[in-house]
């Protein structure tokens, strides 16, 4: 850390020059002597990072910033709010706490927590900004999370280790590639905590991690405007008796759809007969949970088809986690390729053409309001449903 960058007229400057190209201050000569071009644009450009992912760490002055990369892996605030509702109350130990978000949040529900960070200048920078910040109740250790448990006898509530991803090929990846392992050292977390919490990156099969890990209470897949952000597992010293799976949307309003694992092995309502008044697109984290069918169960839902995971009904139902559409009718190939200044949005789903060749085929313009979906049913084949969109993610 460069404790001059915390100046008041460095910080000062920060501001001032916040929305300006980072670039052109890393090359100019900086106008503090002890502050460089590069120091003020790595600022400028990491607290730019945080607008929307960390909005409080964006909108107060004095706080130091890491290279942008520790930004860009790090929970946002929306997320790690959530997850601080996860820990029990008591003590938590942060294993692998970078920026310092998650403990930063952990704190607010915590009567104590522990940050532990390999890397020295971040562990420092995450201890300058929780005291500037006010949260008074965590320490910070600069080393191995796993050897700081291996190393004293310390019992905690709470265990939370978010493991980064070793270089490994392609988008399939085990636990046991991360750094951490959990894998390996499962049995030293579940002895020293009544409850693990274990971040992962969305990629990972839930099948593959429940072959990897055991005594498995909860999965949370958490999602924000359908796009799955991470996984959340959380596993109990005590065998529990049954995994509850649950989806969270945070978008503009909160909606969790959660289940017993193996509810979700149960026969499709499919529909029989047309398309009715509504038609469903479920959010990413309802379609990572592998419950298609009893999404249709549980609001009263048909499946357009088996292997379409869109649904229909003759009323409006607000609480479904997902896009909401109203069906205005049914178009042909035909009519499309007839239609002049054609204005939509395309979804296409289990449909011989991916959405951007239809765009192209039928020289269709973005719209608001209006969409094509392109999809399958039980009785019709390929269709194509013209809709207006009345509920966002």
């Amino acid at each position: 850390m460069n404790p001059d960058i915390l100046d008041s007229e460095v910080q000062h400057y920060i501001r001032q020059h916040l929305h300006e190209d980072a670039y052109k201050i890393a090359m100019a000569k900086s106008p503090f002597p002890t502050v460089s071009g590069q120091e003020l644009a790595g600022q400028i450009v990491a607290k730019q990072k945080c607008l929307k992912k960390l909005p409080l760490w964006y909108e107060r002055s004095f706080l130091y910033f890491p290279p942008v990369l520790s930004i860009e892996q790090c929970s946002s605030e929306r997320t790690a709010i959530y997850k601080s509702r996860l820990a029990l109350k008591g003590t938590l130990i942060d294993l692998t706490g970078g920026f310092g978000v998650d403990s930063f949040y952990f704190a607010k529900s915590c009567s104590s927590v522990t940050h532990c960070e390999l890397n020295q200048e971040l562990s420092e920078i995450a201890a300058h900004n929780a005291a500037t910040l006010g949260q008074d109740n965590l320490t910070f250790f600069a080393g191995d999370g796993i050897a700081q448990l291996q190393n004293n006898t310390t019992h905690y509530d709470n265990i939370y280790i978010d493991p980064a991803r070793r270089g490994t090929m392609g988008k399939v990846f085990m636990l046991k590639d991360c750094t951490p392992n959990v894998v390996e050292n499962l049995s030293l977390l579940l002895s020293r905590a009544h409850r693990v919490i274990l971040k992962t990156a969305p990629l990972l099969d839930l099948s593959s991690g429940l072959k990897e890990l055991h005594h498995v209470a909860e999965i949370h897949i958490v999602s924000v405007r359908n796009e799955c952000k991470e996984l959340v597992w959380i596993l109990e010293k005590k065998q529990p008796e049954a995994l509850i799976i649950s989806c969270i949307t945070l978008n503009e309003e909160e909606k969790i759809f959660s289940f017993i694992k193996g509810e979700e092995e149960l026969e499709a309502r499919l529909l029989q007969g047309p398309v009715q008044e509504y038609l469903y697109e479920p959010d990413a984290a309802l379609l990572k949970s592998g419950a298609f069918n009893l999404i249709g169960e549980r609001y009263g839902l048909f499946k357009l088809q088996h292997q379409t995971q869109l649904y229909t009904s003759a009323s409006a139902i607000p609480e479904f986690p997902g896009r909401r559409f109203k069906v205005r009718g049914f178009l042909s190939a035909t009519t499309l390729k007839k239609e002049k200044n054609l204005k939509a949005n395309v979804i296409s789903r289990n449909y011989p053409d991916k959405a951007e060749q239809l765009v192209k085929k039928y020289k269709i313009k973005p719209d608001q309001l209006r969409f094509l979906i392109f999809t399958q049913t039980k009785d019709g084949g390929n269709v194509i449903i013209d809709t207006e969109i009345e509920q966002h993610y």
